[in-house]
Parts: C-alpha cells; structure tokens; sequence
C-alpha cells in the first residue's frame, strides 16, 4: 500500500459513518524530566489509533512547582517551544489532534496552558482561568477566554482542571458550539470526574478529561496525590471510558459529535433555549 492510500485509510477509519475515535492518555510524569515525559506520552501516542486525544495538564513538567522562578524555568513559548514542536511532529504522521497541558511563558507573563494540535500544526492556546491553590502563587490569571475550534468532524472546546468547579466554562463553551469539551487536568479533589459528568448533562456535550495519577511531595507538608480516573463521558451522561486510579494508561472510543447538537431533551424542553436570560441579571 502507498503512503497516500496508508493516509485516506487512515482517515476514513477514523471518521466512518460520522465517527470520531477519540482517547484519553493518563500518565504519571517525573517531575522535571521535560524530555523524558514528552517521549514517553508520544509513545503512548503512537500506540493508538484517534482522531483526538487528550493529555493530562503540565504532562511534560510534573504539577507541584516550589515557587513562579521554578515554574517560569520550566515554561516553554508557544508554539516554538521543544513540546508544542515535539508533539506537531507526532501529529502529522498520525493525522491526529491533540490537546496537552503545559506551562507557558509569554511576555513575561506565566500561565498554566492547554495547546492544541493538529495534523497541520499549531492550532490556538487556552489559559487556564480558575486556578487551584498555590497555582495562584505561581501562574498568572488566563487571558483568553473560553476558545473553541472547528477541526471540521467536530467542534473542540478546551477547558483545564479546577475549571470543572465553575459550570459556567462549559456552559460557554456550549453556546459557542462545542460539542467536545476536552479537559487536560491534575485532579486530587475526589469528585471531579463525576462533576463532569454532570456538566455534560446540563449541556449535552461530550467531554475527554485526562488526568495524571502518582504523587508529588516536592513541599513540605503538602502531599498531593492524583486521583486519575480519566474519561470520555456522553452528552446523556454516559461514561463510555474510565482510567483507574493508579495506572498509566490509554483508552480510544468512538463518538458521534453530531450528538451534541441536539440539545433538546423532550418535545417540549431545549437545554440552552429554555434558559431564563430574562433573569440573569441577578447572578452578575
């Protein structure tokens, strides 16, 4: 078979009959070995067959930073940096996309960033709006709103870790037309995935979140350890994958984006049109 028949192969199988395989990859990073932590979840990149997949956030890094110096060290510009490059360069082959947590530095500035890929390159950056604990002392507030992305098959919105606390990221995200929410995180707080769930119900979305699993103890005496239990869940709430709560791990299922599109839940009743927006004005 020649490289342009292996190239539609591979792409029809991946969007047969409106289908989109999509997968979480969970991983345990070493904090601080940026190269080995890239390779590594390219490796698990290569092991699977999707048209997206989902990283966990600061997947090349580790999370538990001692202080913004250390941080800053780390961070990489966006997209000429060594991981936004590195992973193009996986993407293209495997006409994927991919959506990965890094920590970004911009104009002196530092942020806690998601960076989305595609078989043709770099795509946008989302930076995290609602930071957990002592990512406060470490990164600045995110600056760029609630992104999403046409890849064509499907409507990508991006969201990072604790932003599943707020539910009005996803419900933005929905009236923009998302209708994948993917959702690179650290988690430790035990009710996060199945948050998610219900952020997929109240919008009727899809949703990829990918965590980390292990532990970080870098300070002393705050122990994190991550909960994993990454997932891809349905707009009806259905949790098609699971990750435990301790392996590296990787996952693929087939969705229909399309789904999401619907957003009525009877005859009578229309998720995003039945809002009171008429009654708002009370919340600001």
């Amino acid at each position: 078979m020649n490289v342009n028949a292996t190239h539609f192969t591979r792409v029809f199988m991946k969007k047969i009959n409106n289908n989109l395989k999509v997968g979480f990859i969970q991983t345990s990073p070493v904090f601080g070995k940026v190269e080995k932590n890239i390779e590594k979840a390219v490796s698990q990149i290569n092991k699977i067959n999707a048209g997206l997949i989902v990283l966990p956030e600061l997947f090349n890094t580790g999370y538990q930073f001692i202080d913004r110096k250390e941080a800053f060290n780390f961070a990489e510009e966006i997209p000429d940096g060594v991981t936004t490059q590195r992973l193009i360069s996986a993407a293209q082959p495997r006409d994927v996309y991919i959506v990965s947590g890094i920590a970004e530095k911009s104009k002196g500035k530092l942020f806690n960033s998601a960076v989305f890929v595609g078989p043709n390159g770099y795509i946008g950056t989302y930076r995290k709006s609602h930071l957990f604990r002592n990512e406060n002392n470490i990164f600045d507030k995110g600056d760029t709103g609630y992104l999403v992305f046409d890849i064509g098959s499907a409507k990508i919105g991006i969201m990072i870790c604790f932003d599943w606390r707020f539910p009005e990221v996803a419900r933005v995200l929905s009236l923009k037309g998302a209708d994948i929410l993917c959702h690179p995180s650290n988690l430790v707080l035990p009710h996060g995935p199945d948050s998610m769930i219900t952020r997929c119900l109240e919008n009727h979305v899809f949703a990829i979140t990918a965590d980390r699993v292990g532990i970080e103890n870098r300070k002393k005496g705050e122990t994190l350890k991550f909960i994993g239990k990454s997932q891809v869940v349905t707009p009806s709430g259905e949790v098609l994958r699971r990750g435990s709560e301790e392996n590296e791990e990787e996952w693929v299922t087939d969705i229909n984006p399309q789904e999401a599109r619907d957003k009525k839940i009877n005859s009578h009743n229309d998720l995003l049109k039945d809002r009171r927006v008429d009654l708002m004005h009370e919340m600001l």
